[in-house]
């Protein structure tokens, strides 16, 4: 049935998220030229608030959990396992106040509407996996921004999606440079679950009504420990919470 229903759905739900991105690209660009990182960033948000929005026309309910009194005015590295392409938009949205950027590809710098627009003006991090040097330059770039401007950043350690729920081995890469280079960061793991099943069956169709959830935990201080030490405490604590997959 869900994938029945999944062919109905999904070209309306393709129709509304790539006019979404769309729109958005010239109005990500009048608003970094008249009115700056500020207006930019404003419009970043609100693109993901609607995308977000766009799940439910596969009957999907997104819920964000965030239970945690974290701080203001503190960079933050923020620390989730990795489903799907739709892990961001509510990351996006729910997380905005804390002015998080993401270390992402560098492919996806090209080619695509609004999100590519974003990743090169936006302040994120965008490292080729073949060029070592250019990688670490690019973190150590957005590790200046927080320490400086206490901006914070999201990073995915399994490296690549996980396209059946299953968590792959978290690689400390650019966590370890974060947490070594932004002395009063603070980290903060997020779980991730349901966003594969969404795209069980590959990007057509998409699978109906999947429930999806992004689940703030508890923070970790990493002061006075190594970055592998705090790596594997959150890696744990993900996949302590993480539900088993689903079967297909």
């Amino acid at each position: 049935m869900r994938k029945l229903a999944g062919y109905i759905f999904t070209p309306v739900h393709y129709l509304f998220f790539g006019l979404l991105l769309l729109l958005f690209h010239p109005i990500q660009w009048l608003c970094l030229k008249l009115g700056g990182y500020h207006a930019h960033k404003r419009s970043v948000d609100i693109l993901n608030y609607l995308l977000t929005g766009t799940y439910c026309v596969m009957g999907s309910r997104a819920r964000f959990i965030n239970n945690e009194n974290l701080p203001e005015g503190r960079p933050i590295l923020f620390v989730a396992n990795h489903q799907s392409m739709y892990d961001i938009p509510p990351l996006v949205w729910n997380l905005r106040r804390y002015h998080a950027k993401f270390i992402s590809k560098l492919e996806l710098t090209r080619g695509i509407p609004s999100i590519s627009f974003n990743l090169k003006h936006g302040g994120a991090a965008n490292i080729d996996r073949k060029d070592a040097k250019q990688s670490t330059g690019e973190i150590l770039k957005l590790a200046q921004k927080m320490r400086e401007q206490k901006w914070s950043a999201i990073i995915f350690p399994e490296g690549t999606r996980s396209k059946d729920g299953h968590m792959k081995r978290f690689a400390a890469g650019g966590t370890g440079i974060i947490l070594k280079k932004v002395p009063d960061v603070l980290l903060v793991p997020i779980v991730i679950k349901g966003s594969w099943e969404l795209t069980r069956y590959g990007s057509f169709p998409l699978s109906f009504g999947e429930k999806m959830s992004w689940t703030v935990l508890k923070p970790i201080e990493p002061a006075g420990r190594t970055a592998e030490e705090v790596l594997k405490e959150a890696e744990s604590a993900i996949a302590f919470t993480a539900v088993p997959p689903a079967s297909c």
